[in-house]
């Protein structure tokens, strides 16, 4: 059975280039890059290499970029870190951050306002799902300590304008002198790195996450950018490695993995101007020969590999598993919540009613997608569509 894997907002496959790089790692050039040894500096040598290839990737230090073991951890860092250093001052800490984060962000949010001396505001989005900056602008109190802005949604592929958001915090900050509290700006940059600028100093932020699965890298690997002079507590403790800010032996393959795809993305314009057009083709073909199919989320300013449909009427669930049982595989938003019976959080913030948004798919397309891929699967949708709708 022919078999297309259209779930890349998900995960993306191991590029083979990234494969060979990290390979001679897990048995040849195995050392501690903590040792003082021969094996020990190999490794080191080959982290520094690959921490570089990052920083390249995001005009930044290599000194500012913190290797995780995931984009999960990453959020955790950002988030936790920059709370508990300005909770050690006694006074209130105030967050800002949109209602469709990722659950890497929104839970560890929802934990840190456990802390009677922490509160959160949620800035609505729009219909489209961008950030209502009007009201973002007006919740910046004189104790902001962190806003946190996802730099492209993981459902439904909006780009926040990140340097619009960017503007309104250092102007904050500027006025702000007397509050001797800067507010931090940190972008879950997960699904974005494949595709939209990553200059950290022209996009203006302070911290950024990466995940390494969203690049044609490993899982169990990812990085969070941290800039220079950014307060920021640990959350694991031990030896000391990644600058002090994050403990334990790095993942040298995965580090060698996401180095090598950091290095590939520079050359990726054509491959992701021709995803756009494939997406394009998608949306095109979908509404026009199913009646009962909508787009949810922006027309422009979208992620190029997202399309996420809402299917008036069907049960996503049940058109996700006869997909799989044509060969299709896509999801009904974050692979995170799949298995959830809770419906997208993301999906409701948009104005989706519950129905609706338990009848909408996301479909995903990456550098392995083809056109034949994208019009099999249109004909599977009318033929499968045709049978739910009766």
């Amino acid at each position: 059975m022919k078999r297309i894997y259209l779930d890349y907002s998900a995960t993306t496959p191991v590029d083979k280039k990234v494969l060979a790089a990290m390979t001679p790692y897990f048995s040849e050039k195995f050392g501690n890059p903590s040792s003082v040894h021969g094996y020990g500096q190999e490794a080191l040598v080959a982290l520094d290499r690959a921490r570089h290839a990052v920083a390249d990737m995001l005009g930044c230090l290599s000194q500012e970029v913190i290797c995780t073991g995931s984009a999960t951890e990453a959020n955790n860092l950002a988030l936790g870190g920059v709370v508990r250093q300005a909770l050690e001052k006694g006074k209130p800490v105030h967050i800002i951050t949109s209602s469709i984060e990722h659950e890497s962000v929104e839970n560890p949010l929802m934990h840190l306002a456990r802390d009677p001396m922490v509160s959160v505001t949620y800035v609505p989005v729009s219909r489209d799902g961008f950030i209502d900056l009007d009201k973002f602008r007006n919740s910046l109190m004189e104790h902001t300590a962190l806003v946190s802005a996802i730099y492209a949604n993981n459902e439904i592929g909006t780009i926040q304008p990140i340097t619009k958001i960017a503007e309104i915090i250092r102007a904050h900050n500027l006025k702000a002198k007397s509050y001797k509290l800067k507010t931090v700006f940190h972008t879950d940059a997960a699904q974005a790195a494949y595709y939209l600028n990553m200059k950290v100093n022209e996009l203006g932020v302070d911290l950024m996450t990466l995940s390494g699965h969203k690049m044609y890298a490993p899982k169990g690997v990812g990085a969070l950018y941290v800039k220079k002079g950014t307060p920021l507590t640990p959350l694991i403790f031990g030896s000391g490695q990644e600058y002090g800010k994050r403990s334990g032996t790095e993942n040298i393959p995965g580090v060698i993995g996401m180095g090598e795809a950091c290095a590939q993305i520079k050359e990726n314009k054509e491959i992701v101007e021709r995803i756009k057009k494939l997406r394009n083709h998608f949306i095109t073909e979908v509404c026009g020969k199913i009646t009962i199919a909508s787009l949810n989320g922006a027309q422009e300013n979208r992620l190029p590999g997202n399309a996420n449909m809402l299917f008036k009427g069907v049960r996503a669930q049940d058109l996700i598993v006869m997909l799989d049982g044509e060969g299709v595989a896509v999801s009904a938003g974050s692979a995170c919540q799949s298995k959830a019976l809770a419906f997208s959080h993301v999906l409701s913030a948009i104005g989706l009613s519950e129905k609706d948004a338990r009848s909408s798919i996301r479909f995903s397309f990456g550098k392995y997608t083809t056109k034949k891929d994208i019009d099999y699967t249109v004909f599977v949708l009318v033929k499968l569509i045709k049978i739910l709708h009766k």
